[in-house]
């Protein structure tokens, strides 16, 4: 019953072992998706109430003078639009390479994991692994030499 016991603790840690990997890529790529829709939902906002605000100031408009300087804030208005559409370029092109920075060092850590588990599946295979962690036999096989 131990040795059985020992058997699905063995499976359980192999399993966890496995999803391990992709449960942190899962996890990096939510992240990363909520961080980005939160900046581009903050943008759209930043964008909505620029424009309302433009159309205030037209509705406002009731003479030359106020045309006038209506054109002159929207001149403005079009100069700080093109600077907060580069700074939020920017920004998103940052989000993207700490993203894949971290894509990177997740693979390199996972295929360094993998070696390590193939290296250890190898000697385990050849015989050089403590016998603790050999696989148990089956019944069928033990019970045909008794014959």
């Amino acid at each position: 019953m131990q040795d059985q016991d020992k058997m699905i603790d063995a499976f359980n840690e192999q399993t966890r072992q496995f999803f391990e990997p992709m449960r942190k890529l899962n996890s990096l790529m939510l992240n990363n998706m909520e961080k980005m829709t939160q900046y581009q939902m903050e943008s759209m906002k930043r964008y909505s109430q620029m424009g309302t605000e433009r159309m205030r100031d037209a509705s406002e408009v009731s003479d030359a003078e106020s045309m006038r300087d209506f054109g002159t804030r929207q001149t403005e208005m079009m100069n700080e639009l093109s600077k907060q559409m580069l700074e939020d370029a920017k920004a998103m092109s940052e989000m993207s390479l700490e993203f894949k920075a971290e894509l990177e060092k997740l693979y390199a850590e996972s295929g360094k994991q993998l070696a390590e588990q193939a290296e250890k599946a190898g000697q385990a295979a050849k015989g050089g692994a403590p016998a603790s962690d050999e696989p148990a036999k089956a019944t069928s096989q033990s019970t045909s030499r008794k014959r």
